[in-house]
């Protein structure tokens, strides 16, 4: 009886294109999740089973080939020896003596069956000695592979037991007892599997690889589907869970780094540190692959500590919600000013936007945007500027059309000094749409212009006439302290003068949006040329200044703009 035993299949989507970063990472010291992910593995169920098996998989993967290796030699060999089953019956055949013709033979005769067989027997091989024959060769053939199998065995078990205890050097435990990375033990990783990829002639982009956060939360949802009773995790809902992770091991990894590329490290106000994760990656696309070899080990050094687990956070998804605002004062920042640790308002515009907003929709805090900015002395007329809030971890997430015109009057009620208008809820896609264009709008201004010189009502009308006027406006001095030195060109599209007195009067005007309009009027000791001193040729001040309105240079995009706003107001209802 023949006995066929099958080996359990391997359930990886890997390709024998993956053998040698699998071989490369194992001997690196990575774990099966973290190999996974540098084969570009987006079957989520291969990091969801146990990472034992995933281990097992993954040995028995490489070993597949070793094994053939191993075994066409001794095959060679078996055959080089003696006759196979095959070759003896094509023998027997070819004498015409083959088992269904010495039965027919027997039969008619009248001579048995064990007669013809002990007759073909005489004449050559049998059948049934060329199969015990070949029945006795593999014992002999196993003899000699038990012990190479039994160290093989012994080998695996061992290297198994070992890639069981240590901690992976990318992932440095998150996907084994769900710990944290460091971004240069990711690069450093990276360039060792992509040296054994170039030499194989493969590619395989970085980009490729799954993100260890991925790979983190196909690996949790699972686990928290299993912990619900099987309820479904939908992954892109409205609860946000943050797992934070430290490992003191591995926090200087990247310190070499901030003297490689110093210009991607800088101070921040609201960061504790400069080795943000945003300023670690901007460093390692800087950085070339023999200077970083030369600083961080390749592959990563070993570690025996996993990372420490710190908290888990449970947030609502952030909540958007966007409209425009007027400002009537001329002593009302956009945002709270503080100077040198003091605060010199008592308000601002955002704050007294957040206020109410924060209290119908129960968030914990916001962040404020809008479409440019006015300075603390200047009022916002027309239209209104655009804004938009970003509300976190909101405990309300919906509000009726009449709730929301509610919670617009309760704003406006609550001071004098501004009033919003088309309040709504919008979607994130909103705060960077707000920000689309910003060069080519136009923006129109009243100001309330000085002369040193007496002036004639005749003396002004000329500036009417200016169109498409072109500046050329160094970084001016009072925002120089926050902006970067450079000198911009914009353009003011028309003007309109309305003489006043013959020290003073109106000028209107349509720019292009960016225009330091200040600056244009006193010149800003030459750092705006053309300015208003040069054409009126006097000194000239400004002692007020109106923003009237906002336009954009394209009616298309004015349409797709209110387009994208009503769509969003249909949904209030929902």
């Amino acid at each position: 009886m023949w006995v066929l035993v099958l080996q359990p299949a391997v359930m990886l989507p890997l390709k024998e294109k993956d053998k040698p970063i699998v071989q490369k990472l194992l001997s690196a010291g990575c774990c099966a999740r973290c190999i996974l992910r540098f084969c570009c593995t987006r079957v989520q169920a291969a990091y969801r089973q146990p990472q034992q098996e995933t281990l097992k998989e993954l040995l028995a993967f490489i070993s597949n080939t070793e094994n053939s290796k191993s075994q066409d030699p001794a095959a060679s060999e078996s055959t080089g020896d003696n006759k196979s089953q095959d070759a003896a019956v094509s023998e027997s055949t070819g004498d015409n003596k083959s088992q269904d013709a010495a039965v027919s033979e027997s039969t008619g005769d009248n001579k048995s069956h064990d007669a013809a067989v002990s007759e073909s027997t005489g004449d050559n091989k049998s059948h049934d000695a060329a199969v015990s024959e070949a029945a006795e060769d593999p014992p002999s053939k196993r003899a000699k592979l038990e012990p190479n199998e039994t160290k093989a065995g012994s080998e695996e078990e061992e290297e198994d037991a070992a890639a069981k205890s240590r901690v992976c050097v990318v992932c440095l435990g998150i996907l084994q007892e769900f710990c944290d990375i460091t971004q240069a033990v990711k690069h450093s990783c990276w360039l060792h599997v992509k040296k054994e990829v170039r030499d194989k002639g493969l590619v395989l982009d970085k980009d490729d690889i799954i993100p260890l956060k991925e790979a983190f939360k196909w690996v949790v949802q699972g686990l928290v589907s299993k912990g619900l009773g099987g309820v479904a995790v939908v992954t892109k809902g409205g609860l946000d869970v943050g797992v934070e992770f430290t490992h003191e091991a591995t926090d200087a990894d990247c310190h070499f780094l901030a003297s490689v590329c110093p210009d991607c490290f800088k101070p921040a106000k609201n960061k504790q540190s400069v080795f943000t994760r945003m300023a670690v990656v901007k460093a390692l696309e800087k950085i070339s692959e023999a200077n970083f070899l030369k600083h961080s080990p390749c592959p990563p050094t070993q570690t025996s500590s996993c990372c420490s687990l710190q908290g888990v956070q449970c947030l609502h998804v952030s909540l958007f919600i966007a409209g425009r605002y007027n400002k009537f004062c001329r002593s009302l920042p956009q945002t709270p000013w503080v100077i040198d640790g003091e605060r010199r308002m008592e308000s601002s515009v955002e704050e007294l936007i957040a206020a109410s907003v924060l209290s119908s929709f129960r968030a914990e805090g916001f962040n404020f945007s809008s479409s440019g900015r006015e300075d603390v002395d200047v009022r916002t007329l027309g239209n209104g500027r655009p804004f938009a809030m970003e509300l976190l971890n909101p405990h309300r997430t919906r509000l009726s059309r009449a709730e929301m015109k509610q919670l617009q009057e309760t704003i406006n009620e609550s001071s004098d000094k501004i009033r919003v208008r088309d309040l709504q809820i919008v979607s994130r896609d909103a705060m960077s749409r707000m920000k689309e264009g910003e060069e080519e709008k136009t923006k129109s201004y009243t100001a309330l212009v000085w002369t040193r010189k007496p002036i004639q009502r005749d003396d002004i009308i000329f500036i009417g006439d200016i169109k498409e006027l072109t500046l050329d406006q160094k970084t001016p001095l009072r925002v120089l302290h926050r902006r970067a030195l450079a000198v911009r060109q914009r353009v003011v599209h028309s003007m309109n003068a309305r003489f006043l007195d013959p020290h003073h009067f109106h000028l209107e005007l349509k720019t292009q949006a960016g225009t330091y309009i200040k600056e244009f009027v006193h010149g800003d000791f030459g750092r705006t040329k053309p300015n208003l001193c040069e054409l009126l040729q006097t000194d000239t001040d400004i002692l007020e200044l109106d923003v009237e309105g906002r336009g954009v240079s394209s009616i298309v995009t004015l349409m797709t703009h209110r387009c994208f706003f009503l769509s969003h107001l249909r949904t209030l209802d929902s």
